[in-house]
């Protein structure tokens, strides 16, 4: 079984959630920013850094918010596997703190966008993106 872990980043500001729109192997969706932790890298690093890399935006964090455990099967997965995939997702509530709102270049993230609260559950989005809600006490 292969396993990624990834932080991402809940910030709400002003009644809107920013949001990055994932777009890969044909398969897109929103999801919050964030992405995978490299090698000896703090969760919480990874999850300032890839907020920045997908909307342009300096964040600090605010409070861990939880950790979801989701395996996705083989047959699931998007590129061609021999076994599951279990993903773990550190979960942080964050907070703009400079930088201008860019889309990610030649990633797997494609636009970044403030989308109202009321407006996110009728979005084409990862399932991420609700269980964040939940943990962040949007739902």
């Amino acid at each position: 079984m292969d396993i990624r872990v990834a932080a991402y980043g809940v910030i709400v500001d002003d009644g809107r959630m920013l949001l990055a729109h994932w777009n890969d192997s044909g398969h897109s969706g929103w999801t919050l920013p964030g992405g995978g932790i490299e090698s000896g890298e703090d969760p919480a690093d990874a999850a300032v850094r890839e907020i920045q890399e997908e909307t342009g935006y300096a964040a600090d964090l605010d409070e861990l918010l939880g950790v979801d455990s989701h395996v996705i099967p083989a047959a699931h997965r998007i590129a061609p596997a021999t076994g599951p995939l279990h993903a773990l997702r550190i979960v942080y509530r964050a907070h703009v703190t400079g930088g201008v709102l860019t889309n990610e270049i030649d990633e797997s993230t494609d636009e970044a966008r403030w989308v109202d609260l009321d407006a996110v559950g009728r979005l084409h989005r990862v399932g991420l993106v609700d269980i964040a809600r939940r943990m962040a006490g949007l739902l």
